[in-house]
């Protein structure tokens, strides 16, 4: 049988499902909403193998919809085209539910396709996503979605649902093979809260154990990658990312491989691409600003390629940023500011800085001076609030590129 185990028992009902109890459990908000028959557009978001697939399958039996399903991956514009062309046919004309798997991956006018359609209930859409879906989703879609979480699952509710998985091995198998807790641990431990992981894991050690009961040393047998030492979720992810963020920032580009690779072998992708993009404006920052630029193409790089391939443009912007010059100065900068913005300083700006139509009689609206107007684009002038118009919060890094930005508007300003 070459179907997956994960999706042989594939779970039928919401009862089934693995863990996610805080939507799916009794007073659970999208238990609620689809027990009192409320269908609604909805994107699902979080890590892979959580049931997000699952529950949409379940969603469409329960609304009694024709149901497609598209990937946002491989999907073009003509995919998108013809499904929605469906809802004029005789067996869409009450509407279709359409899911779309990795909804990230449609640009803008992908998107904007499918507004008219969810818009009048032609298309029911259920989208997911393993990105925040705030930052990757068309807002107008999402203003008309319901937004659902799914988080990872625990090793317990990964433990509970491997006798389901064995329960279905032995009806195949015509045996009463049984599963050794420990070895149920260890499974749990190394599928990174993977519910499909689990149960690829548990079949390979179904078949691998030659004795009645699965044991610890069979899991190990089956040769999965082991998962034990991070938890996505925990303090071990991000202690790798630190661990990668300081070497970087203490230039020692053969550390900071290191911990990509691993970060990258166990994959996590988009955990390292975040705080790549937020290194080079943190620790690189000033002192080679071209640092954001680089890394910021080979972040998208990655994220078009997908792994293993996008170690390759990752492990270029790490070992970039480490052998690069460093400056903190614009992120020391900005945090001298958050204080005095926390602690109530700094609240009304010049009047000369506001827009003409907020000025009423009387008011100076003259009293903006206009750079462009002076000799080298620069003209002294009050920018700050009055009671912090003597602030410094930014100073010149002593690294090259910020020495010559002084250098010249001093030269400047003197």
């Amino acid at each position: 049988m070459n179907t997956p185990l994960a999706e042989r028992i594939r779970p039928r009902s919401l009862s089934e499902v693995c863990g996610q109890q805080h939507i799916l459990g009794e007073n659970g908000p999208l238990r609620r909403l689809l027990d009192a028959g409320k269908m609604t557009n909805m994107i699902f978001y979080g890590p892979s193998g959580v049931g997000k697939t699952t529950v949409a399958n379940i969603i469409a039996d329960m609304a009694n919809l024709p149901f497609r399903k598209l990937n946002a991956t491989v999907a073009a514009g003509k995919d998108i085209k013809d499904v929605l062309g469906e809802t004029n046919s005789l067996e869409g004309i009450g509407g279709i539910l359409l899911y779309l798997d990795e909804i990230q991956y449609l640009n803008k006018k992908q998107q904007q396709t499918l507004l008219e359609y969810i818009e009048d209930g032609r298309v029911t859409l259920i989208a997911s996503t393993t990105e925040n879906p705030y930052f990757y989703v068309y807002k107008a879609i999402l203003s008309r979605c319901a937004v659902f979480e799914f988080k990872e699952i625990t090793r317990e509710e990964i433990a509970g649902n491997l006798s389901r998985g064995m329960e279905a091995l032995n009806r195949e198998n015509g045996l009463e093979k049984t599963l050794d807790p420990e070895a149920a641990a260890r499974i749990a431990a190394r599928c990174g809260g993977d519910v499909r992981a689990s149960l690829n894991a548990l079949e390979l050690a179904y078949y691998v154990a030659s004795g009645k009961e699965i044991t610890p040393a069979d899991v190990d047998a089956a040769g999965q990658k082991n998962y034990a030492a991070y938890d996505r979720s925990g303090d071990d992810h991000y202690e790798l990312l630190s661990a990668l963020q300081k070497s970087v920032r203490g230039s020692d580009p053969d550390a900071a491989v290191f911990y990509l690779a691993k970060l990258l072998e166990l994959g996590d992708l988009a955990g390292a691409c975040r705080r790549m993009l937020v290194m080079a404006s943190e620790d690189v920052g000033l002192a080679y600003s071209q640092a954001a630029v680089v890394v910021n193409a080979c972040v998208e790089a990655a994220q078009m390629t997908g792994l293993p391939e996008a170690a390759i443009p990752l492990a270029h912007a790490v070992i970039l940023m480490a052998t690069s010059p460093k400056s903190n100065s614009a992120n020391e900068a900005l945090k001298a500011a958050q204080r005095d913005i926390r602690s109530g300083l700094g609240r009304d700006m010049p009047s000369r800085l506001k827009n003409n139509h907020f000025f009423g009689v009387g008011d100076h609206k003259d009293d903006y001076l206009y750079p462009h107007d002076y000799p080298d684009h620069w003209v002294r002038q009050q920018y700050l609030p009055d009671d912090i118009r003597d602030k410094r919060y930014y100073e010149f890094g002593e690294n090259k590129a910020e020495q010559a930005a002084k250098a010249y508007w001093e030269k400047i300003k003197k």
